[in-house]
């Protein structure tokens, strides 16, 4: 069973690598025996990172790059193809909320930020299709691979003030199911596209929003946990499971799904 979940002599591309999320998928595939390509826009984090994984006995390389950039990303793929040869599998962990994407209560509904909205809305969405096109070229070479997306309860229910990101991910829901049917069509079962939806996860991105500086809730944090059966907020290290089962053979049969790790948020009906 342990060889069913093992990830040895893999590579895996993780985007959002730097962040805090990003972070522990990293993390989870080096432990799985995969060497790891560390990609963000942090070039000291992603260095950091990296560095501290090869002086543990692993493999790992720092990619500087934003995902929305595709010569960076192919100048990306150049130096993991240099260094291990081949790519295995692709995290689109890439992604987030920004201060120009929020609607706040006492702000006009019709005159939203919709610059600001569109941002955030590329970044989620062309943030995933975008690596997904670069990187996939490459597992497709390979002759079989898993390419994992990070989605969000918000593509399947109504959360407030963050609409772009809401659309975003809703689009990346509807891309992870379409692409993983085009995927099945073109290579069977060799390569397989799935998506992970975390609950409320504390990120750099949501901080703020959640809780307050002494660390206790918000009033949007309150109503989160309230949502929330475990009633707290989940930890990074909690989507480890998911992520590995989904780039291991062990869910060489799945492809499309939408796997929630959220605490049971989305099936609480608040009652």
């Amino acid at each position: 069973m342990e060889h069913t979940f093992s990830l040895k002599d893999k590579v895996i591309i993780v985007t959002g690598g730097t962040g805090i999320l990003g972070g522990a998928f990293v993390n989870a595939v080096v432990e799985a025996g995969a060497s790891v390509g560390i990609l963000g826009r942090n070039a000291q984090i992603a260095n950091e990172r990296a560095n501290a994984i090869n002086k543990n006995g692993g493999h790992a390389i720092a990619l500087v790059a934003d995902v929305m950039d595709e010569n960076q990303l192919i100048s990306c793929r150049g130096k993991v193809l240099e260094k291990f040869g081949k790519i295995d599998g692709l995290v689109n962990a890439a992604g987030g909320n920004q201060p120009e994407g929020v609607l706040h209560p006492e702000e006009d509904i019709f005159k939203m930020n919709l610059e600001g909205m569109k941002k955030v809305m590329d970044l989620n969405l062309w943030g995933t299709v975008i690596p997904t096109q670069v990187f996939g070229e490459s597992i497709a070479a390979s002759g079989q691979g898993s390419i994992v997306n990070i989605s969000s309860m918000n593509s399947k229910r109504v959360i407030t003030k963050v609409l772009g990101y809401n659309l975003g991910k809703a689009g990346v829901d509807y891309y992870n199911q379409w692409f993983a049917v085009e995927l099945a069509n073109r290579y069977g079962g060799a390569i397989r596209m799935n998506a992970i939806a975390p609950g409320f996860f504390l990120t750099e991105q949501n901080r703020t929003l959640l809780t307050n500086p002494d660390g206790t809730y918000t009033d949007r944090g309150g109503l989160a946990i309230k949502q929330t059966p475990f009633k707290r907020f989940g930890h990074p290290d909690e989507l480890k499971g998911a992520l590995i089962w989904l780039l291991s053979d062990a869910s060489q049969f799945v492809t499309g799904a939408m796997i929630c790790v959220d605490g049971g948020f989305s099936v609480f009906g608040g009652v």
